[in-house]
């Protein structure tokens, strides 16, 4: 007879089997989630603080620096003192490239061909930038038509001297100083100018002349005059602005060599133009002192170089002499057609003939 079938699990064993398993899959999620958590606090950025320094309330922690990196050195910044712009330059500078200036000082047009040449001329001939300023107009007492034709006669002596015709530019000028000036430049040539003052002509007697009220530079010089009106009609001038035009005048041009007129004062002076001995005596007074120029001044013996012995001759004495006659075409006053009647003309005659630069130590003053 066959046998009753008998479960193979009792019930109370398939219980205790689910609980098991149960439990094991709890352990595992409970892993799982504990893994998570940990795997975000390490991978997690760190968060970034938005809190000014100032409004933090606790200080942070000092930066540590590696032991093999010096910390850096906070070098101060230097303080720089601020360097004043130079000063503006005078209306009349002219520079003078790659070579030196020779500044002349004169009291009538026609003093510095008289009795400057030949230095004027080998100057200019050397490549050298000359500056030649006229203080007064020589005038004569004629007006502005004599005027005006000396000063064209100097220009066309110049352009003999620099071997080359041609036009020259004008430049109405006023100084530092408030001083009018007239200068003209050859527009090919800017090594060469002349400056005009244009103030009236004080006479060979030193009493001016009627038409210009008997104005002298010597009264201005001397304090008679308080001021000295251009015979042009530009602006009247004081002896301290006269003084203070001369003194800027070097300034601008910084000549390595000046050249002017025997002072007041020196053995030589006596029976000079008055004009020639103020503008000898002005140059002397306001240049000497200064280191870089007065060094460099030469004082031209004037009228009294007659009494001297002839000093040129030959080829220099024919150069000066043309220049001369090629001025004097120019001046109705003094005029000669050559060499022969230029040389024959009374006083000019024997003074184109010589030239006497005196050193300051050559002065012999009084």
């Amino acid at each position: 007879m066959p046998r009753a079938s008998t479960p193979s699990t009792s019930p109370r064993r398939r219980r205790a089997s689910a609980g098991l398993i149960a439990a094991i899959a709890v352990a595992a999620i409970v892993a799982i989630a504990v893994a998570g958590i940990l795997g975000f606090a390490l991978l997690r950025p760190e968060p970034v603080s938005t809190a000014s320094p100032a409004a933090s309330a606790t200080p942070a922690a000092p930066t540590t620096t590696s032991p093999s990196t010096p910390p850096p050195i906070s070098t101060p910044t230097p303080t720089s003192t601020p360097v004043p712009p130079p000063p503006p330059a005078s209306p009349a500078a002219q520079g003078c490239e790659g070579s030196s200036t020779l500044l002349t000082v004169w009291a009538h047009p026609d003093d510095d061909i008289i009795f400057a040449n030949p230095t004027i001329s080998d100057a200019i001939g050397a490549g050298r930038c000359v500056r030649t300023v006229f203080v007064t107009a020589g005038d004569a007492g004629k007006g502005m038509g004599y005027v005006q034709a000396r000063e064209l006669g100097i220009l066309r002596a110049y352009n003999a001297m620099r071997g080359k015709d041609g036009e020259w530019d004008v430049s109405e000028i006023t100084l530092d100083t408030g001083m009018k000036v007239r200068r003209l430049t050859p527009k090919d040539d800017p090594r060469v100018s002349a400056l005009f003052l244009r103030l009236p002509d004080g006479n060979i007697t030193g009493a001016g002349f009627d038409a210009t009220g008997h104005a002298t530079l010597s009264k201005l010089y001397d304090g008679a005059a308080g001021s000295l009106s251009p015979v042009d009609g530009g602006p009247a001038v004081t002896r301290d602005q006269l003084v203070a035009s001369v003194r800027e005048l070097a300034s601008a041009f910084a000549p390595e060599s000046t050249l002017t007129h025997i002072p007041r004062g020196s053995a030589f002076a006596p029976g000079d133009h008055p004009d020639h001995s103020v503008v000898g005596a002005l140059v002397r007074d306001t240049l000497t002192s200064d280191a870089a120029v007065g060094p460099g001044i030469r004082y031209f013996v004037g009228y009294p170089s007659e009494n001297l012995p002839r000093n040129l001759e030959g080829a220099v004495l024919d150069r000066k002499v043309d220049t001369y006659r090629i001025y004097t075409q120019q001046d109705q006053v003094i005029r000669c057609a050559d060499r022969t009647a230029c040389l024959k003309t009374r006083k000019f005659g024997e003074w184109l003939q010589r030239s006497y630069p005196k050193a300051e130590g050559e002065l012999q003053m009084g």
